[in-house]
């Protein structure tokens, strides 16, 4: 008798621990740690077909085929087009258009069908194009399953197959007791009674606890796999980058990137240099307003002119009003004394002259000198008041705004000190720094810190020495309305000389640690990046001379975005 409970103990004992494990396993995922990594998301089916002047997509989205159409070198989406779609065996079917360059049908093949063979007329423009497109679709058409789930197939799956699956260590752990219980019936038949008695307990412990760490992860007889997030119906697609270093884009997504491309060609191209510069005023455009004498500040009838204010020539801007010293005063008094003085007398002596004028006595010569000596006493008395009263206006020279100002009212101007500087912002120049000769007449370009790009017109080159460079002056051709002086740019100026390679957009150029890359559009919806060896060749083209050949469709236009795809 004594052996029965320590059989039944030893089996208890080596049951407990996987029990426990089993429990452990069974509840993995339920806030047990962390979340595993999703899965990679993967890309709807897709098929693509090429000609001269169009690229074609292809992508099935729920029960519809949205077609994408493109031209072939640029990458615009092709708008107003007529597609028709036709598969043997079924109707012609047209497309609608519904975005710039995306057009969708209700799917043209039977349900189930895995593999469809489509033909697709293209017109626009004038132009009609028949593309071949293979569609495969994956075993199980996603379209046809509910709500992005599939079934996997399985008829009824057993007890231990569902338990395996949900639970390897549960498996395990039935096996384990079940050799347990054949070694323990050899001992006796009480012995084996109490261990079966526990071993079965200990079994419906594992079996029920793994059913319960997995309730509401399983519905029916058959087990529902979740497809991947790009096949469900109305799930948008995602760019990657794939193992080969190669950059997957959907066309959805690059029309949102704006992605555009062109083919390379090898052109003859001027050598350039690049030189520091920066924006100054057209010297026959721009002016300063100065005072003459020295004297206060004071505003016109309409108050300071504010910065950006556009005034015309002779357009009042201030006013200054010469101070008077004490002994100045003194003098203006006496000199103003005298001169009332003599304009007394001579008022008087007029009127002795007008009366002896009537009887003869006086000629009328007399009269006349009389008169006039008067009046030029009068004026000069004048004068002398309106030193002291009237001011100095400050007239603009040219027309233009006000760029800097130093007008305070109240404030001391010496002579010479400028109050405002007028620039006519439609007429602005660059001044640049050369450490090497130009041509005349060269036409250069200049770059702002922006990307921005400025049309320059040679107006000369200096002769004096600033730090063993040459000044040289360029006109802005067209419109310069955002630019400031002193702004500093770039200016590329040719040097002479030609040289092979290939022009491209300064866009299509991506620096990065390494150099500089280009990314080539090789098929529809895959990108591939080239290192290349490139030099500035204007302002908004570079020259490639090494690392791509000619005939390659590259991005010009979003490639930094490109880049960031990880």
């Amino acid at each position: 008798m004594s052996l029965v409970p320590a059989a039944a103990l030893r089996v208890l004992a080596l049951a407990c621990p996987i029990l426990f494990v089993g429990s452990v396993h069974a509840h993995e995922g339920h806030d047990h740690g962390a979340e595993p990594p999703p899965a990679p998301v993967a890309a709807a089916p897709r098929a693509e077909a090429v000609s001269q002047r169009f690229e074609l997509v292809a992508v099935v989205a729920g029960g519809d085929l949205v077609l994408y159409l493109d031209g072939f070198t640029t990458n615009v989406p092709v708008t107003g087009a007529g597609i028709a779609v036709s598969m043997a065996g079924q109707p012609r079917r047209k497309a609608v258009e519904t975005a710039p360059g995306t057009y969708r049908l209700p799917l043209p093949w039977p349900a189930g069908s895995t593999h469809n063979d489509l033909m697709v007329g293209v017109s626009a423009g004038g132009a009609t194009d028949v593309l071949s497109l293979d569609l495969d679709l994956p075993e199980g058409n996603p379209d046809a399953a509910p709500a992005a789930t599939a079934s996997t197939g399985e008829a009824n799956p057993t007890l231990a197959e569902r338990l395996a699956r949900q639970n390897p260590l549960a498996t395990a752990a039935g096996g384990f007791l079940l050799g347990l219980a054949a070694v323990v019936s050899l001992r006796g038949r009480r012995t084996a009674a109490m261990a079966l008695a526990l071993l079965a307990v200990t079994a419906t412990l594992v079996f029920s606890g793994t059913a319960l760490a997995h309730e509401g992860h399983e519905s029916g007889g058959n087990a529902a796999v979740t497809l991947p997030a790009a096949l469900a119906p109305g799930a948008p697609e995602r760019a990657r980058r794939l193992p080969d270093g190669s950059v997957f884009v959907p066309k959805s997504l690059q029309r949102l990137l704006a992605l555009r491309t062109d083919l390379t060609a090898t052109g003859s191209v001027a050598r350039v240099t690049e030189l520091p510069g920066r924006i100054i005023a057209d010297p026959n455009a721009s002016g300063v307003v100065q005072s003459s004498v020295g004297g206060r500040l004071a505003p016109p009838a309409g108050g300071f002119p504010r910065l950006g204010t556009r005034v015309r020539r002779g357009d009042v801007l201030a006013t200054v009003t010469p101070p008077v010293q004490a002994v100045d005063v003194s003098d203006m008094r006496q000199r103003q004394g005298e001169l009332d003085q003599q304009i007394a007398i001579l008022v008087r002596r007029v009127g002795r002259f007008e009366r002896l004028s009537t009887t003869g006595a006086v000629a009328q010569t007399q009269l006349d000198d009389a008169r006039s000596e008067l009046d030029g006493l009068r004026d000069r008395r004048a004068a002398l008041d309106a030193i002291r009263r009237e001011p100095e206006a400050l007239m603009a020279p040219v027309d233009g705004v006000v760029a800097e100002t130093a007008a305070v009212a109240g404030a001391m101007a010496a002579p010479g000190t400028v109050v405002y500087r007028i620039v006519d912002p439609g007429k602005l120049w660059v001044e640049a720094l050369s450490f090497s000769a130009l041509a005349e007449g060269s036409a250069a370009t200049a770059r702002l810190g922006d990307g921005t790009s400025l049309t320059l017109a040679y107006r000369g080159a200096g002769l004096a020495d600033r730090n063993q460079a040459v000044p040289v002056q360029f006109a802005v051709v067209g419109d310069a309305g955002a630019l400031r002086l002193g702004q500093f740019v770039t200016v590329l100026a040719p040097t002479g000389g030609a040289r092979q390679g290939l022009p491209l957009p300064r866009g299509g150029l991506v620096r990065t640690e390494g150099g500089s890359l280009v990314y080539e559009h090789v098929s529809a919806e895959r990108f591939v990046a080239h290192a290349v060896r490139a030099e500035a060749l204007d302002a908004d083209r570079v020259v490639v001379s090494d690392g791509l050949a000619p005939g390659r469709r590259v991005v010009v236009q979003g490639a930094e975005l490109l880049d960031q795809i990880r």
